[in-house]
């Protein structure tokens, strides 16, 4: 099956958007998943000029837009309006999905339950308004919702089409978790996924250390074949994140290869 595959600006630390797109443009990349602009995480206060630069710069290199990731966290003090306003940005950006965090939970059951129950709130409230802007949010396996058991939990809360899933390859085998056992979890709401692979190392920050696809111990050729034996359309995103690791290679190195190994393994599936 020909997945799409897409990279995040988290790649860029040094570059400005432009040279960001031209570049993934350039490789062969088909779509671009915003999170780092200039160099720098953005949200809802984003310019107006900035905004249209945005779209006219992708529109350009005739590169979607696949997802929007903002920093709202679900479980953080009054969400709410920064959600709403990231709807509509993802909406004028002509995005389809945008990603939100659940956030790290307590390990008091009685706490936890509460801060399960505030995040499904917050994204029931904000339904109505995806609705209406034709965006889909979409909760990554990741921090407290690294595991896909507890994503499910959140997702069973909120029985919704403009709400749904992301999976990080290396989230839920950090945890544990086979793809098999993800995408029996989340599999039917997974609507994007992010492509990465890691390997344990006392030596980094929380036990594991980001490597180039392949050199890792992520099953990522196991996730791709969970996807499409499942009927997953969607785009895959290579996911680079120099911005948060600036040991790792720069873009101009990493992508180039990421976009042909996670090609090769495509086209086993």
């Amino acid at each position: 099956m020909d997945l799409r595959i897409a990279f995040s600006t988290l790649a860029f630390t040094d570059r400005n958007l432009e040279e960001a797109i031209s570049l993934g443009s350039s490789l062969g990349y088909n779509g671009v998943e915003l999170r780092v602009i200039d160099g720098k995480l953005f949200d809802s206060s984003l310019s107006t000029a900035d905004r249209a630069r945005v779209k006219q710069s992708t529109n350009a290199a005739r590169l979607p837009i696949v997802a929007v990731g903002s920093s709202v966290v679900l479980t953080s003090e009054e969400p709410g309006a920064e959600l709403h306003r990231m709807l509509e940005l993802t909406n004028e950006w002509e995005s389809p999905f945008m990603r939100v965090y659940g956030g790290q939970l307590s390990e008091d059951p009685d706490k936890r339950r509460k801060q399960m129950e505030s995040a499904a709130k917050v994204v029931q409230e904000a339904i109505p308004v995806a609705e209406r802007l034709g965006v889909v949010m979409l909760i990554e396996t990741h921090d407290g919702f690294s595991a896909s058991s507890v994503a499910a939990e959140l997702l069973a809360k909120v029985q919704s089409k403009s709400f749904g899933a992301i999976w990080d390859s290396l989230h839920p085998h950090r945890m544990g978790e086979t793809p098999a056992q993800v995408f029996k979890n989340i599999g039917d709401r997974t609507y994007h996924v992010h492509i990465k692979d890691g390997r344990r190392s006392a030596a980094h920050k929380g036990g594991w250390q980001l490597v180039p696809l392949g050199e890792g111990e992520v099953p990522v050729e196991e996730v791709l074949n969970q996807l499409v034996a499942g009927g997953y359309k969607g785009y895959l995103t290579v996911e680079w994140e120099k911005y948060w690791h600036p040991e790792i290679e720069a873009a101009e190195v990493a992508l180039p290869h990421e976009l042909k190994v996670l090609q090769g393994y495509v086209a086993k599936t």
